[in-house]
């Protein structure tokens, strides 16, 4: 009968493991796609928290009244440098294909002298260019017909653009939820990993939040100042687009030594323009002072904010980059910080077992053997009754 019982209960058991491992693994099929939005307004509403919290608790709003500014506020400050790029793109890229397009129909279709001097490639280019301005029709029907054969790649592309569209709408839209409901969802998320860990698991999301927040901050800010200060470089050596060059710039400074191959590309296109003044002064500006924000404010504000070695927050910066896309920059130093804070919690347990000397281990452990031996213990107590 007992025998009967436990298979039961074992046949009850599998079934139900079972049955949780399907349900999780068809959950996941169904938010997989919404999984980077809600990461992104995770971050972006833990961040900003404080802001909605004037607004909820000092102004006196309703918590749906306070969401809603928040959201809109930074579909704001999102969307309109995003617009703004995406039509002064536009606008350049429109300009520069019908100047090639009548360069090539007149026949004079020509790049700079230090180009065409390379040692290597150099006469390479001037044989293309001898061939493209000898026959300039001919010419445009070849990239006519290249660009027919290639209209998959632009579908592929919009497929992208479409896609990150919809999950940056979908990160605004979770991003609302997660302002007026992010409590109650914190403190239930808390309270579920107490029950599986136990009571630290209140130290690992304390070092989640101060992660996750300095690292945000670090960062955005770091590449804030340094776009800023790439943005006066641009527009006082008379880069073309500056306002275009300033957002790229921020999006490549988010990559930790990033911005160098930034405003070091506009330097050398600038130099390769004949404007070598010019050139050479952005290159000084940005050695001398954009460079020094990168190497000042982000380990300022990273390491100084979570005691965690900048070496770690960059590891975790590049290494989420190439795990988890754009989203791990943020992702993967809040998992090395958890692991750091994890190996800190055991060296801190067994600090005594790890740091005494070699001596005063052996003697612990032979007086536990000692206690642990009948007849040493016994003829210890005689001695000592004698």
């Amino acid at each position: 009968m007992i025998e009967n019982w436990t298979k039961e209960f074992i046949i009850q058991r599998l079934l139900a493991i079972t049955l949780l491992v399907v349900l999780f693994v068809l959950c996941f099929q169904v938010v997989q796609f919404f999984i980077v939005p809600a990461l992104w307004a995770a971050i972006l509403a833990y961040v900003t928290f404080p802001i909605y919290n004037f607004f909820h608790q000092k102004v006196k709003l309703s918590p749906d009244f306070s969401a809603a500014i928040m959201t809109v506020s930074i579909s704001l400050i999102i969307g309109v440098p995003l617009v703004v790029g995406i039509f002064i793109l536009q606008q350049e890229a429109l300009s520069l294909i019908s100047n090639l397009i009548y360069r090539i129909k007149v026949g004079y279709l020509d790049v700079p002298d230090s180009i065409k001097d390379l040692p290597i490639i150099g006469q390479q280019v001037k044989d293309v260019l001898w061939r493209i301005n000898k026959n300039p029709e001919g010419t445009l029907e070849a990239f006519r017909i290249w660009v027919q054969s290639h209209l998959y790649y632009g579908k592929v592309a919009f497929d992208v653009v479409f896609s990150s569209l919809a999950k940056l709408g979908m990160a605004l839209m979770t991003l609302f939820f997660f302002y007026r409901d992010g409590t109650s969802l914190i403190r239930q998320i808390r309270q579920a990993l107490r029950n599986i860990i136990g009571n630290r698991i209140d130290g690992y999301i304390d070092s989640v939040g101060s992660t996750t927040r300095a690292v945000v901050y670090g960062i955005g800010l770091t590449a804030l100042a340094q776009a800023m200060l790439a943005g006066i470089g641009y527009y006082f050596s008379g880069a073309p687009s500056p306002i275009l060059l300033t957002i790229a710039t921020f999006v490549i400074a988010l990559i930790p030594f990033g911005t160098p191959f930034a405003w070091g590309a506009v330097s050398i296109w600038l130099l390769s323009q004949g404007h070598t003044a010019e050139g050479i002064g952005l290159a000084l500006w940005g050695v001398l002072v954009i460079s020094w924000v990168d190497n000042l404010i982000r380990p300022i504000v990273i390491s100084g904010a979570t005691k965690i070695p900048f070496i770690i927050i960059f590891i975790g910066v590049l290494g989420g980059l190439t795990a988890f896309g754009f989203v791990g920059l943020f992702i993967g130093p809040v998992v090395l910080a958890i692991g750091l804070a994890v190996w800190r919690e055991w060296i801190s347990q067994h600090r005594d077992e790890i740091f005494a000397p070699k001596e005063a281990v052996l003697t612990n452990n032979q007086m536990l053997l000692d206690f642990d031996d009948p007849e040493k213990t016994d003829n210890g107590k005689r001695k000592a009754k004698k």
